[in-house]
């Protein structure tokens, strides 16, 4: 059993665990960089040597105990993977552990958003991304990652933030004062306080990697210039979890490169603080 950043047996354990990780590691639906079915072992690896004591919050996050559940395998097409995410994501809610998922491309986060808003009345959706994904459908399937929150646009509230790339086709699905653009984002941020205001109280959290500037973050599918930067980020998202119910998120497309095991450590170092946020204060 692997056990996450390489602590003692005993946070591993399913029973005692109050965190699952679940991993999703499919990239069927990438249309530019492959490689973000590789970036759950490269997540893992750069976890290993991470240090588990979080400075900003005075905390050990992995006593609260992470279990890596075995990962979804399914790969058939995008319509299966979307049926096999969903299914599993309804059986995992009825656990009662805190539920994270880490991918494979944006495109698993489908059917785990879909079986969350169902579970959860009123839920918000805050996706931080360099794109809309806001297409009905591309290449022929509505389950490709080009189209990772258009179903949450049709089914709950939906917040967007850093977004600076989208097709014009896209705009139709954007949820009125709900899209905060990342030209419209720089140099203040108010966008903090006004993005918050328009989360309900339940929210479930999408962060695609591409959100960070590529000066940060290189190994993922579609870097766009212009990103978010670290330390804005966590001072946004430790808001978010302080001033709403964090019920579960997932990190997405990171696609691993030799020449950029910065990318990895980032992702593992995201993961251990949205941990750390969320059971900040003994919660």
């Amino acid at each position: 059993m692997r056990i996450y950043a390489g602590v003692e047996e005993e946070w591993g354990d399913y029973d005692k665990a109050r965190i699952l990780l679940q991993s999703i590691p499919y990239d069927g639906t990438s249309t530019w960089g492959k490689g973000a079915d590789q970036g759950f072992e490269s997540f893992l690896d750069a976890t290993d040597n991470m240090e588990v004591y979080d400075i900003e919050t005075d905390s050990e996050v992995y006593k609260q105990g992470v279990h890596i559940q075995d990962p979804i395998r399914e790969d058939s097409s995008p319509e299966a993977v979307f049926e096999a995410v969903y299914k599993k994501t309804q059986e995992l809610l009825k656990t009662g552990k805190y539920l994270t998922f880490f991918g494979g491309e944006h495109s698993i986060s489908i059917g785990v958003i879909k079986a969350f808003y169902e579970h959860h009345d009123n839920l918000s959706v805050l996706q931080i991304d360099a794109h809309a994904d806001l297409r009905p459908d591309y290449h022929g399937s509505p389950y490709n990652h080009a189209c990772a929150v258009f179903d949450a646009s049709q089914n709950c509230n939906l917040v967007q933030v850093g977004i600076r790339s989208m097709d014009a086709d896209e705009k139709q699905y954007v949820q009125e004062g709900n899209c905060f653009y990342a030209h419209e984002m720089w140099g203040h941020d108010r966008w903090m306080d006004e993005s918050i205001a328009r989360l309900t109280d339940k929210v479930y959290l999408t962060i695609d990697l591409d959100a960070f500037d590529p000066s940060i973050l290189a190994a993922t599918g579609t870097p766009e210039p212009g990103g978010m930067g670290w330390y804005e980020t966590l001072k946004y998202l430790r808001r978010v979890f302080r001033e709403k119910e964090v019920v579960g998120f997932d990190i997405v497309e990171l696609a691993p490169e030799k020449a950029h095991k910065a990318s990895n450590f980032l992702a593992a170092k995201l993961y251990y603080k949205l941990l750390s946020y969320q059971f900040e204060d003994g919660k």
